[in-house]
């Protein structure tokens, strides 16, 4: 049977009167360059190491959460340090700390365009338009990416309806001061979470955990985002970002970080119906079914009616047939690539 095409799921849904929402994966920045993107790129890369060392570190932690071992690292060696421990054993943690960051920002670098500017205008523009009918429908849109090409659209793609809940407050002491002349702190996240429609499930490169705050990082006018992101690791500051790991070992990462807690419960939240792209709802994605189930058990008019889930290939459509009922909602399938995301 010939599947759905992505314009007739939409057509259906306006009949319905039903809020689209739209759930993001790896597929959505492959398919705009499948030679700069990959599956897990900033975790398969410890796979494919040849350092044993780093090996026998992520088993001994067990998590590939970049942010807790950095962390960890760093306090073992202030622990050391403070108890006048091993020399030997502090420098080379010293070291090797120094080695993962430099690791992790060379996968950034390699698996990543250099700038929003990389991007051809068609391409933005096509892709604008797709995620627009969500945002003027009211709809809702996640990504469990943590690269930056989501949200260099969202940038360049002048979509007013477009809010990831980040705002700036004027500084301290400035409340009486008129808004032209104020200091203003740097891109906060909270200050509009009421408004919020673009969510970020797994964190993404440009959003940090600073002194408790969320912070957003931005093109400050002198240097790229790319930029700024290696600048920060090198001063020992990590992106928010959930990696690798089991369905439940991501959401345990999502619990304890605030900002990621708030978009996961926004998904459990959603109502209307669901389209994925890009998504392929593999063994590490059952927090995700079981978020959108949790939408779809709600005991009201406005729960998750439906997900669309869009699919690339005959052993797709197999492998969401196969799991179709660990959903607590209707489940269709179309064709992901009449989406024509990023244009011809």
């Amino acid at each position: 049977m010939e599947l759905m095409k992505y314009e007739d799921v939409v057509k259906h849904l306006k009949q319905k009167k039903r809020t689209p929402n739209l759930l993001i994966g790896n597929g959505f920045s492959i398919s705009y360059s499948p030679s700069i993107f990959s599956y897990n790129a900033l975790s398969s890369f410890i796979d494919s190491s040849e350092d044993t060392e780093l090996k026998k570190l992520f088993d001994i932690i067990k998590t590939s959460n970049f942010e807790q071992i950095m962390r960890e690292l760093d306090l073992f060696v202030q622990i050391l340090n403070a108890f006048n421990d091993s020399v030997e054993t502090i420098k080379r943690l010293t070291v090797f700390s120094e080695k993962l960051k430099r690791m992790l920002i060379e996968a950034v670098e390699t698996s990543h365009p250099e700038h929003v500017f990389s991007i051809p205008q068609e391409k933005l523009d096509s892709c604008a338009e797709f995620l627009k009918m969500f945002t003027d429908s009211n709809g809702k849109i996640f990504s469990t990416n943590y690269d930056l090409l989501l949200y260099w659209v969202l940038m360049r793609g002048n979509n007013g309806n477009c809010i990831d809940g980040f705002g700036r407050d004027k500084e301290d002491g400035q409340e009486f001061v008129p808004a032209e002349e104020a200091d203003y702190s740097e891109l906060r996240w909270g200050k509009h979470k009421d408004e919020q429609n673009i969510f970020y499930l797994h964190g993404a490169l440009h959003l940090f955990d600073i002194s408790n705050e969320i912070v957003k990082q931005e093109y400050d006018g002198k240097n790229n985002l790319m930029e700024q992101i290696k600048r920060l690791m090198d001063n020992g500051t990590y992106p928010i970002f959930v990696t690798a790991g089991s369905g439940d070992e991501k959401l345990n990462h999502i619990k304890h970080n605030y900002y990621l807690a708030y978009c996961y419960d926004a998904l459990c939240n959603i109502s209307g119906s669901l389209i994925t792209y890009g998504f392929n709802f593999g063994e590490y994605d059952k927090h995700i079914i079981h978020a959108i189930n949790k939408a779809a058990v709600k005991n009201c008019d406005e729960r998750l009616w439906s997900v669309y889930i869009g699919v690339y290939s005959d052993e797709d459509k197999r492998h969401i047939e196969s799991i179709a009922s660990e959903f607590k909602c209707k489940v269709s399938i179309f064709d992901a690539k009449s989406a024509n995301i990023w244009g011809s």
